[in-house]
């Protein structure tokens, strides 16, 4: 009842001053310290005892002068490594010790992480339960070596973050006599030289304040391109192509960048909202990866495509059909991003979900999303090559009939800018480093290859714009009558 009622404590209280939640932290762990005392009992060799509530997780372990092993405590954050038996042999009366392992879930509302005094103005973020470790009933409480603590990250970590092993003075967390002995990102282990009540508190800088104008050209570059990638499907959806033309690859380009940019839109919009629900910002970040990539994939089929457009120029319409079907490459170009996601998610369920509802950087979990790109790129560069030195050669052999200075620059002009549309804009995200000047460059570029698409494959084609004339002369008639 004591520990229920700590709990509802806590929660109830995390408002009030710092003061006011000193007194209460200070008061529950005096309590609790004196309930869990009673779960000691005289024993010839050992004695443990164990109890799971919301608010505490506690563990109570005694020995006697026969006992002849310390097994490890452990709660589901955290864990404890205590020499016992050598404690034990200091109490010369008794030959006897105890020792009392508790940890709090929601003791943080009290014992907050602001409450860790230092000179640098950072953001101080609590990384794991508040554990206490006290030997009850013991005479002599004098350690013979230091105390381990290995306690589970209860957030994500960052690793550009500083961790301070803590425990609590009565009004502060101070880090005297503990340090950090072994740390990754899942869990810190801190020694320590003496016991009392201890936590995990990492310090990282302040973000920079919100650009609001780096917000707005972020807002408008990205519907102005949500626009473009909607023309470009209609256009390729609704307008009459030549025969010899494949834009399958261009259709499902767009498709999966349009709703990969829509929907991480409307997440940067409403983030405040999605970020209570972890479950829902997972799930996000989980369908973002897999539309980008399959983004990627698409870009790459049609890299493939215009490779063997030109490999096979004097007779390219029936190399495609033959070579690569429509649903064929539908498997392929949605597939292999499934593949992929699906092999993160299994490698490492917890790596969706950042602050951002992106992928989280911890673990190398963001390579599950730049290896993909980095290897795409890279093809993509290779087949850019080969497509300039196939052009060369194959122009030089064609009849005399066509014109080889107008074949040369729209083949050399839309290979350029199909090398533009797959992934160009993306090198640069690699060299932004907190570069305000480059990530606006990276943003402008990302955020139009829908209009990059529509403008080589729609606004720079003869037929398209002829049809395009064809509809606005049809509208104005219709304006005209009415």
């Amino acid at each position: 009842m004591a520990f229920d009622a700590s709990e509802k404590i806590s929660e109830s209280s995390s408002s009030a001053n710092p003061t006011e939640l000193a007194s209460f932290g200070n008061r529950m762990l005096k309590t609790s310290e004196k309930l869990i005392s009673t779960l000691v009992k005289p024993t010839n060799t050992s004695d443990k005892v164990s109890f799971t509530l919301p608010a505490v997780e506690g563990e109570v372990f005694v020995i006697g002068p026969q006992a002849t092993k310390m097994p490890r405590l452990d709660t589901t954050n955290s864990s404890v490594d205590i020499d016992l038996i050598e404690i034990a042999k200091n109490n010369n009366e008794t030959r006897s010790a105890a020792v009392a392992f508790m940890s709090f879930n929601t003791m943080e509302n009290l014992l907050k992480p602001d409450f860790f005094n230092t000179s640098n103005d950072t953001i101080k973020t609590m990384m794991s339960t508040v554990i206490s470790a006290t030997l009850p009933k013991t005479t002599n409480t004098k350690l013979t070596k230091p105390v381990n603590f290995t306690l589970k990250h209860i957030r994500e970590f960052d690793p550009s973050g500083s961790l301070s092993c803590v425990y609590w003075n009565i009004r502060e967390w101070i880090v005297d006599g503990c340090s950090v002995l072994k740390t990754n990102s899942s869990y810190t282990v801190c020694s320590c030289v003496h016991l009392s009540t201890f936590a995990l508190i990492m310090q990282t800088s302040r973000p920079p304040e919100n650009d609001s104008l780096l917000e707005l050209l972020n807002l408008v570059c990205v519907i102005v391109g949500l626009v473009f990638f909607s023309l470009a499907l209609l256009t390729f959806a609704l307008c009459q192509w030549s025969p010899g033309v494949n834009n399958v690859a261009r259709i499902n380009i767009c498709i999966s960048l349009l709703l990969a940019h829509l929907l991480f839109l409307l997440t940067q919009q409403f983030l405040n909202l999605i970020r209570r629900h972890q479950v829902l910002c997972a799930v996000i970040s989980g369908v973002l990866h897999f539309l980008f990539l399959s983004g990627f994939v698409w870009m790459f089929i049609e890299a493939v495509l215009l490779f063997i457009c030109v490999k096979n120029l004097s007779q390219i319409s029936s190399k495609k059909r033959e070579v690569l079907s429509t649903g064929y490459l539908c498997v392929i170009g949605y597939t292999i991003a499934l593949v992929v996601v699906a092999v993160s998610t299994a490698v490492v369920p917890e790596g969706y979900g950042s602050e951002q509802c992106w992928i989280k950087i911890d673990k190398g979990f963001n390579w599950s999303f730049l290896g993909p790109v980095c290897v795409i790129l890279v093809l993509n560069t290779i087949l850019f090559i080969s497509i300039t030195i196939r052009l060369n050669s194959t122009l030089k052999n064609l009849n005399a009939e066509v014109s080889q200075m107008k074949q040369t620059k729209i083949m050399t002009f839309k290979t350029l800018a199909q090398f533009v549309v797959l992934g160009c804009s993306w090198i640069l995200g690699f060299f932004t480093n907190g570069s305000k000047e480059l990530e606006i460059v990276f943003l402008i570029l990302n955020s139009q290859q829908g209009t990059f698409i529509f403008l080589v494959y729609c606004v720079l084609n003869n037929e398209v714009r002829q049809q395009y004339r064809k509809l606005f002369r049809c509208l104005c008639c219709g304006l005209k009558q009415h």
